[in-house]
């Protein structure tokens, strides 16, 4: 007799944002904008900020984790692992996850950082999936944090109202009733990179005078490419994977996506025929928060979801990143 399959399923979920408000009236102060703008052309009312100097990517994955064992009653020394979704670590060298255990008290875990971007939340929760699926571990935490704040030129209309900061986490457990995470399909294209990225700090062109004045730290994008890129792609993956898993739009449940644009996530809906109504958006109160966006989804609206329902996440980042996961909850 076949032994039942071992999924990896949500067994509980955390989430952390700062509480300073920058909203799209303070912009209106400094930038050449209107609130009405903004919210025509991206659906973002406010967003959250890191505004404290001594607080980075890791102090809000500690807090989301901390949210997460809290409400849940997970014990600190259970936690195995700990997978961490950032494009903005505290540092470059010392990875932000091993910053991360010792804050939130994770004695017993081992961790590491993974960029995808935007998409990285995914991609780390298709590696934990695999850890569990193995039987090798039991109880795995996957975090999308970003401090996006730290990248973002404020004197940059076109980029700095769209982003955010925020933390959200997972508890990833075993399943062998048919729950959990059941296919995920992931695409990259190097291609993509230059129309999306924060082009010095890294190995090619390190800090200097040069690069400082140039304002290459902050992070540059050709806007059209990447929205026209972004809903090809997320509606492309939500159609593959739906084929995959013999799901109908009615089958559906819910849509969980990358919250970049709400005109974005409206044209995925339009592409893959699923109702916008079906879509969990919070892109109003929090903005792009990158890694962050789908794991504080599931956070806020996570009393929305019952037993058995067909929910798809989506997203679509730098480098080009996407896929799309499909999660019987």
């Amino acid at each position: 007799m076949d032994q039942p399959r071992t999924t990896a399923s949500i067994a509980a979920i955390g989430g952390y944002v700062p509480p300073d408000i920058l909203d799209n009236k303070q912009l209106e102060k400094t930038l050449d904008t209107s609130d009405a703008w903004i919210t025509s052309r991206t659906g973002i009312k406010e967003r959250r900020i890191l505004s404290d100097s001594t607080l980075a990517t890791s102090d809000m994955a500690a807090y989301a984790i901390k949210d997460l064992l809290g409400n849940y009653r997970v014990k600190r020394e259970d936690i195995q692992c700990l997978i961490l979704a950032t494009s903005t670590p505290d540092h470059l060298l010392n990875p932000a996850a091993s910053l991360v255990c010792e804050k939130a008290g994770l004695s017993n875990a081992w961790g590491f950082d993974l960029n995808a971007a935007c998409s990285g939340f995914l991609y780390a929760l298709s590696v934990g999936a695999g850890l569990i699926e193995s039987n090798r571990y039991t109880k795995v935490l996957v975090v999308g944090a970003d401090k996006m704040s730290a990248i973002v030129d404020y004197s940059d209309r076109n980029s700095c109202i769209l982003f955010g900061d925020g933390a959200g986490v997972v508890l990833l457990e075993a399943n062998k009733e048919g729950y959990g995470i059941q296919e995920s399909i992931f695409k990259t294209d190097g291609k993509g990179a230059k129309y999306l990225s924060v082009p010095a700090g890294g190995a090619l062109l390190p800090a200097s005078v040069q690069t400082l004045a140039a304002k290459q730290h902050f992070l540059h994008q050709d806007g059209k490419t990447v929205f026209k890129q972004a809903v090809q792609h997320m509606s492309g993956s939500c159609q593959d994977i739906m084929q995959k898993a013999s799901l109908t739009a009615d089958d559906v449940d819910w849509v969980i996506p990358h919250q970049a644009n709400l005109r974005i996530i409206k044209a995925v809906s339009a592409e893959i025929k699923v109702d916008i109504s079906k879509f969990k958006i919070n892109i109003d109160r929090y903005g792009n928060t990158t890694a962050a966006t789908i794991p504080l989804c599931l956070w806020d609206f996570k009393k929305d979801f019952k037993r058995g329902d067909n929910i798809i996440l989506t997203a679509f980042g730098a480098g080009f990143t996407w896929g799309s996961t499909y999660i019987k909850w």
